[in-house]
């Protein structure tokens, strides 16, 4: 009997120490803070198609788990092994193998946002707007690409930037190439509402033709308050068949932004931007127009110019004329307080 007694209390301790250990470890597995984090968060991503062993190789491989072995055990108990999410997660102080497993499971997807503006070409969209997403830039060119291809509303290479309005958007980090140039697309109607389009159609030009000028008048107006008199300038070119002559156009046609001083040889681009040698409005915008410059465009101010000069006393505003022979005076006076700025420069630099 005392045989037995003794093998019933061996028995009882090695259940009683295995059922201990087990409790200690799966109350570590669950309660034990296990996620690797320095300050107050920091992010884990998993980019779409990525399979659970990859998951599991990004966190060890980043450092991200204390543990990796519990932390796979309880995911594959919790079956988040057959369900992985593509994301941008944040992981917070302290967090345990449950609290991070429960965020991923849940697939909660972190909005970030994405800011453009100063975009001349469409070369440059896509390193602006994938900056902050998962999307790669061979991506977003391919789906926008694709997008034009497919599109009925007149985008085209050469106005599809038309298409973007610079702002800050707040969009998911695995947002899909395709979702991320509708989200824009969307955007952009929202804006073209049906009072905007009416305007646009009172001036005989398409919202497209609209963000056209609205570029131009942009790359003219320093002074932001001069922005619905340029366009009206220009309107008035328009409905004569003036030529635009517009420098900026110049600039773009010669694809040198950093050209500071319009010559007379850059008047012989032969390009469809060039304003000085073809009438009417390029195939597409020299730069991204802010929504402002578009509504300055479609509440133009009514006037009789269709000329413009600097102003002679360099305040970035301009002196508009209704006659050639009036702006013939404006320029003479402008180039008459140059001459004499250039002349003080030199003078202050002891040139002759």
């Amino acid at each position: 009997m005392a045989e037995v007694s003794k093998k019933k209390l061996a028995f009882f301790l090695i259940v009683s120490t295995l059922t201990i250990t087990f409790a200690f470890y799966g109350y570590q597995i669950y309660f034990t803070p296990n996620i690797l984090v320095d300050g107050e968060s920091r992010v884990f991503i998993i980019r779409s198609g990525a399979t659970f062993r990859k998951v599991q190789e990004d966190l060890g491989n980043g450092k991200f788990v204390n543990d990796l072995v519990s932390f796979s055990f309880l995911a594959r108990l919790k079956g988040y092994h057959e369900n992985v999410k593509p994301g941008r997660y944040l992981f917070t102080r302290n967090m345990t193998n449950a609290q991070a497993i429960a965020l991923l499971q849940a697939g909660t997807r972190e909005v970030v946002r994405i800011t453009f503006t100063n975009v001349r070409l469409k070369s440059e969209l896509a390193e602006k707007l994938t900056k902050n997403t998962g999307v790669t830039e061979a991506e977003f060119n391919n789906a926008l690409d694709k997008f034009i291809a497919n599109n009925t509303e007149g985008f085209t290479e050469q106005n599809v930037l038309s298409m973007f309005l610079p702002n800050t958007y707040e969009v998911y980090y695995n947002v899909l190439p395709d979702e991320l140039i509708e989200r824009m697309h969307q955007e952009y109607k929202k804006f073209w509402n049906a009072a905007r389009v009416a305007k646009a159609t009172a001036l005989g030009l398409t919202p497209l033709e609209v963000s056209t000028l609205a570029s131009i008048v942009q790359a003219e107006s320093v002074k932001p308050e001069e922005a619905p008199i340029i366009a009206g300038l220009y309107i008035n070119r328009l409905k004569k068949n003036m030529p635009l002559q517009a420098d900026p156009t110049l600039v773009f046609a010669s694809g040198d932004f950093t050209l500071k001083r319009v010559l007379n040889v850059h008047k012989e681009i032969d390009s469809p931007y060039n304003t000085y040698k073809y009438t009417g409005l390029p195939p597409g915008p020299i730069n991204m127009p802010q929504l402002a410059t578009l509504d300055a465009v479609l509440d133009y101010s009514k006037h009789t110019y269709v000329y413009m000069c600097a102003r002679e006393d360099f305040s970035g505003f301009h002196n508009f004329a209704s006659t050639l022979q009036e702006h013939s005076r404006n320029a003479s006076k402008y180039q008459k307080a140059l001459s004499i700025e250039i002349a003080k420069g030199k003078a202050l630099r002891g040139e002759k």
